[in-house]
């Protein structure tokens, strides 16, 4: 027996022993199932499927170091209320804000910190990583690290731009469909059901094969396609807001529609049109990659994870997971907006722990 699975199965069993010591339930069950899977694990597999799991375990507890210290940091810099929050809000949570912030630094900041431009031709096909090209080179000799960097202003910034402006237009006109009723109710309800029956990449690859793929024709048909979402959720938050008593009272009162809906049904209904934004990020996010897979999303020169997985798929072949790693940038990204569009219902459910 190694060193190596001595030492494993040794810092297993004391970290479980400790964490039964001091009557940590919670942990003694994780550490003592880990051990007991890993005792099955090694028997089958030997020290390679143990040092999989060694892996595995350490970066899911480096990313919950990191979670931890980042939702710290937050409480210590936000308000008193809102760090009251922070402080009930669970690891996953905190990783979601931590890699939604790194994404946002990297596409921001992208021209200072990738290397290269996300066009510039630096080496020869496929080349391998060294010392200047941390992933190597793409298909053309382009650094694929550049690329991935200004994919996330690209890739996140055009989905955010969709998100938003199908946000916009699905809530302004839930709101007002729940506020008038009657005929123009009617109305929106049957044009959101017409667009929600039409699947969403035929759509997509309807308007884009009639229009173009340009990056104004995709961002308006994925809001079209989204749009009615949006409508169908806020029209069902705010019909149940609209038969109060102080709406009522406000109407009779003489205020206008814009006062009602500005003042009185939107600050009702705040909380489950915030976790529906991040739903529908994630859903338009999705569709602009898989658009850009199939060659009709953002164009190249311009860098897309989509678009790079589908030009470096050829990889594979050869045992490289460099096209695995843009799509590990879409599914990281995915989960950490799901973890805080999850901790945000239960918030707005008024759920206990």
């Amino acid at each position: 027996m190694s060193i190596f699975v001595l030492s494993y199965y040794s810092l297993l069993l004391i970290a479980s022993c400790l964490a039964a010591f001091y009557n940590q339930r919670s942990a003694f069950l994780l550490l003592f199932s880990l051990t007991l899977v890993s005792f099955i694990v090694g028997i089958i597999g030997g020290a390679d499927a143990l040092r999989i799991i060694a892996i595995g375990a350490g970066v899911i507890a480096l990313a919950a170091m990191v979670s931890y210290a980042f939702r710290e940091f937050l409480i210590l810099i936000v308000s008193r209320e809102m760090a009251k929050e922070l402080r009930t809000a669970p690891l996953t949570a905190a990783f979601g804000m931590f890699v939604i912030f790194a994404y946002a630094i990297a596409g921001i900041f992208a021209p200072w910190i990738a290397p290269f431009g996300e066009a510039q031709v630096v080496s020869s096909a496929f080349a391998p990583a060294d010392e200047n090209m941390l992933l190597g080179a793409d298909q053309l000799g382009r650094d694929m690290f550049s690329r991935l960097i200004y994919g996330t202003r690209n890739s996140v910034g055009l989905a955010l731009t969709a998100t938003l402006l199908a946000f916009f237009m699905g809530a302004f006109l839930g709101l007002l469909a729940a506020t008038k009723g009657g005929i123009l109710d009617n109305f929106l309800g049957r044009v959101a059901d017409v667009i929600m029956s039409i699947p969403s990449l035929i759509f997509a690859l309807l308007m884009l094969s009639i229009f173009g793929p340009s990056m104004p024709v995709i961002i308006i048909a994925v809001s079209i396609i989204y749009a009615p979402r949006v409508f169908r959720l806020t029209r069902a938050v705010a019909g149940d807001v609209v038969v109060m008593d102080y709406i009522e009272a406000a109407k009779l009162r003489g205020e206008g529609t814009g006062y009602l809906i500005r003042r009185e049904i939107l600050p009702n209904s705040t909380a489950p049109l915030v976790a529906e934004f991040g739903l529908e990020f994630c859903f338009v996010f999705l569709l602009v990659a898989g658009l850009s897979f199939l060659g009709l999303g953002i164009q190249p020169p311009t860098a897309d994870w989509g678009s790079m997985v589908r030009e470096n798929a050829t990889l594979i072949s050869f045992g490289e997971i460099t096209p695995l790693i843009p799509a590990a940038a879409i599914a990281l990204l995915t989960v950490g907006v799901n973890f805080v569009v999850d901790w945000m219902l239960h918030r707005s459910s008024g759920l206990k722990e």
